[in-house]
């Protein structure tokens, strides 16, 4: 198993999106690479500097780090800076945070990729993951409890595996 951390905007609807695929085993919610103190989803919307991050655990044998970062450019804007969707604030921020140094060829190569199709220099964090705090339990699978809930994520990329 590995684990990649991606940050895209409102943590919800990116980790009902990664849960779908097949060789995702967990995905848990979180705040990363700010200040080194814990925060509270409070501290994170008063600008605390963490972003809103899905922590992503998956099985290489299933699904590759390239098909995940495939995915993932499927569901931000990587050119816009602190906001994706409605949502603005720093803690919205695209980022890439690896966790091997093995994982940085990938996501060079992906941000590369997608610098060359769109012509322009990307806005999406790559840094390697400095640190992840768990955010509070009514975070983790919201949009599985609150199925109506806001999300930039249009609602049929949640049923995209199945598409395929």
């Amino acid at each position: 198993m590995e684990t990649i951390y991606l940050a895209g905007g409102c943590f919800w609807g990116v980790q009902k999106y990664f849960d779908q695929f097949e060789g995702v085993r967990e995905t848990e919610v979180g705040y990363a690479n700010g200040p080194e103190a814990a925060p509270s989803y409070q501290d994170v919307c008063a600008g605390s500097g963490h972003a809103e991050t899905v922590r992503i655990l998956y099985d290489p044998e299933k699904i590759s780090l390239s098909r995940l970062l495939g995915y993932y450019f499927l569901v931000i804007d990587p050119l816009s800076v602190n906001r994706q969707g409605n949502d603005r604030g720093v803690q919205y921020r695209t980022g890439i945070y690896y966790t091997e140094e093995s994982q940085l060829k990938d996501v060079q190569a992906a941000v590369r990729a997608q610098e060359e199709k769109l012509g322009a220099k990307l806005k999406v964090e790559v840094q390697r993951m400095r640190n992840f705090y768990s955010a509070e339990a009514y975070h983790q699978k919201y949009l599985e409890k609150n199925p109506g809930g806001y999300c930039h994520i249009p609602s049929a990329f949640f049923s995209l595996n199945k598409q395929e």
